[in-house]
């Protein structure tokens, strides 16, 4: 988009004489762009429709339609997701539970955790459950944005679709998302919002660490943890099935069905040995043993007991309550416990470990690590290391059972007969595999048995370094990623279904992915700062989140709605098709290849606020939420370019070309130019140009946002349908004053004004502000 603060400044409306050019108003199927198409009903409802008629540059006429939908994923999803939270915060608290005997300062932590987690698992429960009595609603209006029981429900989520008729040129279409800023509205923004408050979390977390008495762990060590839980519950079972099939496959004597069991066996056997690589096991295992009752160090064994001295005053001049891990030098994960460290973990009976004369006071183990034996620390080596050789024992195994097979001679049809009778029983397979397999699997769940103890130990000091604030901090992002998780669904969804007969368009999603750029106006003062915040880290989650395509049940509604599955570390949409359009689909795609997305976040305040903020305040937190996704929309475009032809991206009218583009984009973006609204029209650009999908937001999708899309639409139909610069102007009044967006005002608020005064508009860039008649003093 060109610049174009130099023509009108159009406060002032156009000539009375000149009619709005808006020849329909409807939400009739005579003027939906239903396209016959089966995929809009599923998801996308209550559509309103708005046709206009204007000039190009050579007196001919386009026809325009726009069209705005309700989209049902805005509630359906943050159900989903709100339902997987419980899970995963209820297999914590059993995990928790499993870990075994722990000394008595190590349990009261894990007691107070899992106290937090079932307040978290009722708190959800409850907002499920006021969810679920919600029928027939698909949208939560901007005045409902703090409301408790809707807080995981994106504000005001819209998509709209501008199609055009011209001439000259064949018919196109042009979409976008619109969604209020996806944050912790109910929460408040007085103490920042997620960025900082993470930031602020992590600096601190190492004097928490010191006063719980726990091992400090690093949000990479934390993640790790959770990834491993992850991998292993996934790989377990599906080891576990394919062991049997590979025994199936040798109780039908079959050589092909023996040799692709047991490639994927392996593979699946590897990755799992693969994930367990990593000291962070090792190390957490070391700090459980210390955690469990009546550990004793070596150097406490080796100290002489003198004069009937209880064993417990080697703590002399030492707090009693020390947890064990105090000995692990600076308290890290990745660190042994080193010969002179000296802890005794039986915290309340420290002065009290002989009875009578000396004898030891018998200790009850509920767990199977003898807790006053010296920690093997190669027993997890060799643990680990007993499922790779069980792999090559089943290898080496198929191996032989295969060139036997081969080596045989061939006979007569009579011989074979006898020997299949006597000799060859096709159950001799699977005697022989059988003994193999099954070490295997004992060996993965033994190896599953201590990693999920381990990592869940990790999990369990990192809860407990900072229980209240931690856990607010969960329940903040969880809200926050619901809102951004709702909306790339709904936008993928969206650019999915358009892009069902572009072969081009199909090949890039499986080869790259799909770039989501969410556009915001959001002002960096006051608490908006602190929805930006929020909003970031949001929108930087959704890296945790890839799509599948699968093949719907049946051809019903509610067989077509998006599923989701995983945990907080990584989610799954599954989006069903009808049988029909899923069989024309690339092969990649159907056989359930992970479709990526990668989500980049511009943002650039334009009211009265963010004239404050540049003048007076600090605008760095939008400088660098700027440059750092101008750095991953560059590298996305690198990847792009490398794996797919260009051929398969979309033609333009305006052919610059992207890499030019994106310069201009970085040149922006480094720029002190106040409200330099032209970042969000080169990032919008190159979104389209890149097939992408594309997001408006500002505090609720309602004013500013408005001004933004019916600002990019008049320029798209400028620049790609040559419409006429005399109708400009009042091409860009009209759909303010008369189409879908007014439509959306009126949606939310009962009323058909934007939310500014003269005063604010003043402070706004030109071609941002409405025109006269259509604002004033309303509750947004």
């Amino acid at each position: 988009m060109e610049e174009m603060e130099g023509d009108i400044d159009h406060i002032t409306t156009d000539i009375p004489s000149q009619k709005c050019p808006l020849v329909c108003e409807s939400a009739s199927h005579a003027c939906i762009d239903r396209e016959n198409n089966p995929l809009t009903g599923p998801v996308f409802k209550n559509p309103v429709c708005k046709v206009y008629r204007f000039q190009t540059v050579d007196s001919k006429w386009m026809l325009v339609r726009e069209q705005m939908e309700e989209c049902t994923l805005s509630f359906s999803i943050p159900k989903q997701l709100l339902s997987l939270y419980i899970q995963e915060d209820t297999r914590r608290v059993q995990d928790l539970r499993e870990l075994g005997e722990l000394s008595p300062h190590w349990d009261n932590l894990r007691m107070e955790v899992m106290t937090r987690y079932g307040g978290i698992i009722n708190s959800y429960q409850e907002t499920f459950a006021e969810l679920d009595k919600i029928t027939g609603r698909s949208f939560k209006p901007s005045c409902c944005k703090a409301q408790k029981s809707l807080e995981f429900i994106p504000i005001n989520l819209h998509t709209q679709r501008m199609r055009v008729t011209c001439p000259r040129k064949t018919d196109a279409f042009y979409d976008i998302v619109t969604v209020g800023a996806p944050a912790a509205h109910f929460q408040g923004f007085k103490s920042s919002g997620l960025q900082r408050l993470l930031s602020r979390y992590e600096a601190e977390k190492k004097s928490f660490s010191t006063a719980y008495q726990c091992i400090y762990y690093s949000p990479e060590h934390t993640a790790k943890a959770q990834e491993v839980l992850s991998t292993i519950s996934h790989l377990q079972p599906l080891i576990t099935s394919l062991a049997d099939q590979l025994l199936q496959a040798a109780q039908d004597h079959s050589s092909p069905g023996l040799k692709d069991a047991l490639k994927n066996l392996s593979d699946k056997t590897e990755q799992f040995v693969h994930t367990l690589k990593d000291e962070l096991v090792k190390s957490a295992l070391l700090a459980l043993h210390a955690a469990r009752p009546g550990y004793i160090s070596k150097n406490q064994k080796q100290t002489p007991v003198q004069g009937g001295q209880h064993q417990g005053h080697i703590h002399q001049g030492s707090d009693q309550n020390q947890s064990p891990v105090q000995g692990l030098p600076g308290h890290s994960p990745a660190t042994s416990v080193t010969e002179s460290m000296v802890v005794c973990n039986n915290v309340e009976g420290s002065q009290n470990l002989t009875k009578g004369d000396g004898g030891p006071l018998p200790l009850k183990h509920q767990d199977s690590i003898p807790h006053h034996k010296e920690y093997d620390e190669e027993e997890w080596d060799r643990v680990w290391a007993n499922v790779a050789k069980c792999l090559n024992c089943v290898i080496a195994m198929v191996d032989k059972l295969q060139e036997e097979d081969n080596s045989r001679p061939e006979q007569g049809p009579e011989k074979q007969l006898a020997d299949v009778i006597t000799s060859h029983n096709p159950g001799d397979w699977r005697e022989q595999l059988c003994p193999v397999a099954t070490r295997l699997k004992d060996c993965v769940m033994e190896v599953v048995e201590k990693a999920k103890r381990a990592m869940t130990f990790v999990l369990l000091q990192e809860a407990a370094c900072s229980i209240t604030q931690g856990f607010l901090l969960q329940q903040r992002r969880d809200v926050v990623f619901s809102q951004a998780l709702a909306a790339l669904a709904c936008g993928f969804v969206m650019r999915l279904y358009a892009g069902m007969q572009d072969k081009g368009f199909l090949e890039q999603l499986h080869l790259v992915g799909l770039v989501a750029q969410f556009e915001s106006l959001l002002s960096t003062y006051s608490e908006e700062i602190g929805m930006l915040e929020d909003m970031e880290v949001g929108i930087s989650d959704l890296q945790r989140v890839v799509f599948k395509i699968t093949e719907a049940k049946t051809d019903d509604l509610s067989d077509l709605q998006p599923l989701v599955c995983g945990r907080r570390d990584h989610f799954t949409v599954e989006v069903p098709l009808p049988r029909l359009v899923f069989q024309t689909l690339p092969e990649e795609i159907k056989e359930g290849k992970p479709l990526r997305v990668f989500p980049v976040l511009f943002n650039v305040g334009i009211n009265e606020q963010q004239t404050i903020a540049e003048r007076f305040g600090d605008i760095s937190l939008q400088e660098r939420i700027n440059q750092k996704n101008f750095e991953i929309l560059e590298a996305y475009y690198k990847s792009l370019s490398e794996k797919v032809p260009v051929e398969c991206l979309p033609c333009f009218q305006t052919q610059t070309d992207i890499k030019e583009l994106l310069e201009t984009l970085g040149q922006n973006v480094v720029t002190k130019k106040r409200k330099n609204v032209e970042i969000l029209w080169i990032a919008g650009t190159i979104c389209r140009r890149l097939n992408g999908i594309r997001f408006t937001s500002c505090k609720s999708a309602k004013d500013r946002t408005s001004m933004s899309v019916t600002l990019e639409q008049c320029a798209l139909l400028r620049d790609e349908h040559q419409l006429s610069k005399d109708f400009f102007i009042r091409a860009l009044d009209c759909m303010r004053r008369e189409g879908c967006r007014i439509e959306n005002v009126e949606k939310n608020i009962r009323c058909r004004k934007y939310a500014f005064n003269m005063l604010q508009l003043m402070a706004f860039p030109k071609r941002y502000r409405p025109p006269e008649g259509t604002y004033g003093k309303v509750d947004s």
